[in-house]
């Protein structure tokens, strides 16, 4: 398999750290990263037609991507506050 686009490290390249402490000490954290892992991994599948999906369904698991990297984004922010 080709490398997979948008992995948090890439996301957030100053906070690979701070990603990895969270994944080890909060439960919501880690749960939220593995949801962004599961969906981005969904989307590569679909990107390059080893599991094709419709427009429609492409379309929503980029919209829950989005939804969970904001969401980890507040959490890292949070963090190092």
């Amino acid at each position: 398999m080709s490398h997979t686009p948008h992995e948090l490290a890439e996301e957030f390249p100053g906070s690979v750290d701070l990603i990895h402490r969270l994944k080890v000490e909060d439960a919501h954290f880690l749960k939220l990263s593995d949801q962004y892992h599961e969906i981005n991994r969904a989307i590569h599948r679909a990107e390059t037609l080893v599991e094709p999906v419709s427009e429609d369904h492409e379309v929503e698991l980029r919209r829950k991507r989005l939804a969970l990297k904001d969401e980890i984004a507040r959490l890292l922010k949070d963090a190092v506050v």
